[in-house]
């Protein structure tokens, strides 16, 4: 399986970006699709999941703000990114796995990342 991630940037505090994940290999559908983020210094930690047809998980951290969604005719997940903290500041990664988790472990495939930067 290999993912693409895109749509990351550099934006103000309060604004927004939509980063996307186009996966190919195998498969999409019957997948957990989640997305996890890196700041320096920092350990990855999970963001957000979507799964099965369309359930979705949050972390605490960007519940009400973020919204992942899926596209499985385009294999393609969606990270939503609207009133943008520059805590939200990092490497916004994409992952493929057969479980959920909001621990990178179980996730198999990886996205290259995506530079995610909020200004204040």
């Amino acid at each position: 399986v290999q993912l693409q991630a895109s749509g990351g940037g550099l934006v103000q505090a309060g604004g927004s970006l939509r980063l996307s994940c186009a996966a190919s290999g195998r498969t999409f559908s019957g997948y957990v699709m989640a997305w996890f983020r890196q700041a320096p210094g920092k350990e990855r930690e999970f963001v957000a999941a979507t799964w099965g047809g369309g359930n979705t998980t949050y972390a605490d951290s960007v519940k009400g703000r973020f919204t992942i969604s899926r596209d499985n005719v385009k294999d393609t997940v969606y990270l939503q990114m609207n009133s943008l903290k520059s805590e939200d500041t990092a490497v916004y990664y994409c992952a493929n796995g057969g479980v959920l988790a909001t621990r990178p472990g179980p996730y198999h495939f990886w996205g290259q990342g995506t530079q995610v930067t909020v200004s204040s």
